[in-house]
């Protein structure tokens, strides 16, 4: 009898342990089934959230491009503007090269003019002082014919 009941408590024993296990092993499995369910909920927040970001990514990259484009034109328009301002620099500075030359030959004919009045009027003053000298000659010789004839 004490063997049998060994034996049963055993038994008992053995199928409490088993009960046991198999609840703790229910519970365990309860609890990865909601673990999984939970990071299979946390996967799907993640990967909204990466599908979220990015769009906000690729729409920040279409609009960096579009600022890029944008950014190009102006660039493109204002290398334009400045290859336009250049050639009108370019063609305002012949323009008062030519009319420096122009002036420049100017101030020489007038130069030159001014020497051709400047000689003669030095020849007409020439003229007048040698006919000035002749008459004073003339003068003088009168004069002393006069004084000769007293």
């Amino acid at each position: 009898m004490l063997e049998r009941a060994k034996g049963i408590v055993r038994k008992v024993t053995l199928e409490v342990i088993y009960e046991t296990v198999e609840e703790r092993s229910k519970e365990i499995r309860v609890e990865i089934k909601e673990l999984k369910e939970r990071q299979e909920q946390d996967f799907r927040y993640l990967n909204q959230r990466i599908d979220l970001l990015d769009r906000k990514i690729d729409d920040q990259i279409g609009q960096l491009r579009q600022e890029m484009g944008q950014l190009r034109q102006d660039i493109s328009r204002l290398d334009q503007k400045i290859d336009e301002q250049v050639g009108q620099l370019r063609q305002e500075m012949g323009q008062l090269r030519q009319e420096i030359s122009r002036l420049d030959h100017k101030i020489d004919e007038q130069v030159g003019q001014l020497r051709n009045e400047m000689n003669q009027l030095r020849q007409e003053l020439r003229q007048d002082i040698t006919q000035m000298n002749h008459r004073m000659d003339m003068v003088i010789q009168m004069l002393s014919e006069i004084m000769r004839g007293r």
